[in-house]
């Protein structure tokens, strides 16, 4: 069950990662702000985030 959870949560992620990424290049940037810098701006820090505490969420309320 916790494995399931896991690999979904990670699937979201790299999409999370992968449409950031896409919004990125569409704009024609390399970094989303300044924030961080070096580290491509604090959008690429919570960006697998954003697309995997829902499916986490979800999953944990449909088990639960």
């Amino acid at each position: 069950m916790v494995a399931l959870m896991a690999v979904a949560g990670n699937i979201a992620g790299q999409f999370g990662d992968l449409a950031e990424s896409a919004m990125k290049r569409g704009a024609g940037v390399k970094d989303s702000g300044g924030l961080l810098p070096g580290h491509g701006g604090f959008l690429d820090r919570v960006d697998s985030t954003l697309f995997a505490l829902p499916v986490v969420y979800g999953y944990l309320k449909l088990v639960a």
